[in-house]
């Protein structure tokens, strides 16, 4: 009983000893004012033989920080770049979402205060660093207010495109992932939208405009330079948050897409949605979409990453991102109400300018091609979003 006791005394001593050394020691950080080591939350990611350097840029914002993420997870090193036009930083200048994703990986994520539409800071970047790729996510994204503000548009989303194009040729960086938009088919003549649908007729949008005309410069150049492997990832809509909760989309302002808006009336930032048209030739007379999960979308920009790795030598090659199905405004609306347990405030206004009953993709030739399809449906889309939504009803900032 005796020898019991020693040996029971001598481990509460030993847990005792091994308490105050983690609070000394992360008092020790504290006081030096550094962080304590990361720790990461997910699972860490295998290590890759093949890992690429990728820079990213618009890193910090919905698309971007995900795509970092997944990016981490897949083996891949990441320089960041941003310039918060779209995102949020904290008091020291850091992107607040990125260290959400350091917190989930439990890697350090090099981070650069960049404006691609400034050439000098461009290359100021790609002077100090070697990479084998870039993914270009930098862009202004508000189709309504393209249409207010063009010049703004046009300026930053094309003037940013052709610095970041020009950079990457002359430090020889030929590997190029672009972030596209369904905006560019315009009005569809057929469903689903294939990628040999025409493009660049009837956008009517300043942004839809911008992406299309990337897309050519791009598409010319690898026609004209056949060492360039550039992959074209038109998007459809992405909705949704990473499972965890730590990062999401987190609008400025008003949100300018459907299902953001939605989340702020349930958790009650905003009032009413209102949709807009209930007299389309749908099943409920309300726009349907192709809504595709975040996560799915940012894994598409390693699979393009991995179909150059691999193929080489593609020139430029053009891919859809979305499910292949569309839903309604009003199946998204009660689809969030499901798994929110909150009744969301509607009301039907006047349809907008240019918006047509339904559009979604066919995603064969990326499921072909990149060996990529979507994984997550319509509830893990919503269950995810409420998530964020839920634990950051102010965003990135302090709740």
């Amino acid at each position: 009983m005796r020898a019991f006791r020693r040996s029971r005394n001598l481990f509460v001593l030993l847990f005792c000893f091994s308490v105050a050394f983690f609070v000394l020691k992360r008092a020790s950080f504290e006081a030096l004012n550094e962080a304590p080591p990361i720790v990461a939350i997910l699972p860490q990611s295998n290590v890759r033989p093949n890992a690429m350097h990728v820079l990213v840029t618009g890193a910090a914002g919905f698309i971007g920080s995900h795509t970092v993420l997944e990016l981490l997870q897949a083996g891949h090193k990441v320089y960041a770049i941003d310039n918060f036009s779209n995102s949020i930083q904290d008091a020291k200048g850091k992107a607040i979402s990125l260290e959400r994703v350091s917190e989930l990986t439990g890697k350090e994520i090099p981070f650069e205060k960049v404006d691609v539409t400034k050439i000098e800071e461009l290359d100021a970047v790609f002077k100090q660093h070697k990479f084998d790729g870039v993914i270009h996510l930098a862009a202004l994204k508000a189709v309504g207010e393209s249409v207010e503000k063009p010049l703004s548009y046009y300026s930053n989303n094309l003037i940013g495109s052709l610095n970041l194009i020009e950079s990457c040729k002359r430090h020889n960086v030929k590997n190029f992932v672009f972030s596209s938009s369904a905006t560019v088919y315009g009005p569809p003549a057929k469903l689903p939208i294939k990628e040999d649908a025409p493009t660049g007729q009837g956008i009517t949008n300043p942004y839809g405009q911008t992406k299309y005309m990337v897309e050519q410069i791009l598409i010319d150049l690898a026609k004209a330079e056949k060492d360039w492997n550039i992959v074209l990832l038109r998007y459809f809509n992405p909705v949704g948050a990473h499972p965890s909760g730590l990062i999401g989309e987190d609008p400025k302002g008003i949100p300018n897409n459907l299902m953001p808006y939605v989340s702020q009336v349930a958790i009650g930032k905003l009032p009413v949605l209102t949709v807009f048209g209930d007299k389309f030739d749908t099943p409920d007379g309300t726009g349907v979409r192709d809504y595709i999960h975040i996560v799915d979308l940012a894994k598409g920009h390693v699979a393009a990453l991995d179909r150059i790795q691999m193929q080489g030598n593609i020139g430029a090659e053009v891919y859809n991102l979305g499910t292949g199905k569309g839903y309604s405004v009003l199946e998204m609306v009660a689809a969030l109400e499901k798994v929110s347990g909150r009744k969301i405030a509607t009301k039907i206004g006047v349809p907008r300018s240019g918006d047509v009953a339904s559009v979604y993709c066919d995603p064969q030739l990326a499921a072909e091609n990149l060996d990529w399809k979507a994984q997550f449906g319509l509830d893990d889309m919503c269950r995810d979003l409420w998530n964020w939504q839920s634990k950051n009803p102010n965003g990135f900032l302090e709740n």
